[in-house]
């Protein structure tokens, strides 16, 4: 299956894609702004990332790039799919999940390491892909194939869902999947809505 047939199928199902992003704005009033907005500002515009170091976010936006990759369509970096990852993981919903994630990102590393003696960064693409796939098909439950899951779904997520959390710049992903056509519009976000000041206050009681 071609990635636009795969998009297509996995955005329909269920109507759309959930993302992590609204699920925590439904656990409760305990959302607090993490970081402050010029801060969100600076790593949306590439200047410092909020979650990871640079070397690290340079980590995830390679991984999340081999997931997917530009071919005729954008792929994950031009779609800004390290900006969601980075922004969704300053969540405090999110924090047991961003551990989780950080360990990976720094088990990738030592991975290539032993096994091409280069970082991830400098490996090739196949070299890559190689590592990832050791991650993907290791045991279930275990620490690896963890990190493989939450690269997979947030790329995903940063792929498809509202621009408002960081991802899908310029609305690339649904262009791919046609939520800009005749008949689809309905399935995008309402017009102007914030998905980064969701987190923060969505759940709130008066």
């Amino acid at each position: 299956m071609d990635r636009r047939s795969f998009l297509q199928r996995l955005s329909f199902f269920g109507g759309g894609v959930v993302l992590l992003g609204g699920a925590a704005c439904k656990r409760g009033p305990s959302s607090e702004p993490s970081a402050p907005a010029n801060t969100q500002a600076a790593a949306a515009n590439g200047l410092s990332p909020l979650t990871f170091t640079r070397a690290e976010y340079a980590v995830v936006a390679a991984a999340s790039d081999r997931i997917l990759p530009r071919d005729e369509d954008p792929g994950a970096k031009d779609a800004d799919v390290p900006v969601y990852i980075d922004r969704m993981l300053q969540s405090p919903e999110l924090e047991q999940m961003r551990q989780d994630f950080m360990q990976g990102v720094a088990a990738l590393e030592r991975r290539s390491q032993r096994m091409f003696q280069v970082g991830f960064v400098q490996a090739t693409p196949a070299q890559q892909d190689e590592l990832l796939g050791v991650f993907k098909d290791s045991p279930a439950g275990s620490g690896e194939a963890h990190f493989f899951e939450l690269l997979m779904v947030l790329t995903l997520e940063g792929y498809l869902g509202d621009p408002s959390y960081g991802g899908n710049k310029d609305r690339v992903g649904w262009k791919l999947v046609g939520f800009d056509t005749v008949g689809t519009v309905a399935s995008a976000p309402p017009e102007g809505h914030d998905g980064m000041k969701c987190l923060k206050t969505c759940g709130r009681h008066p």
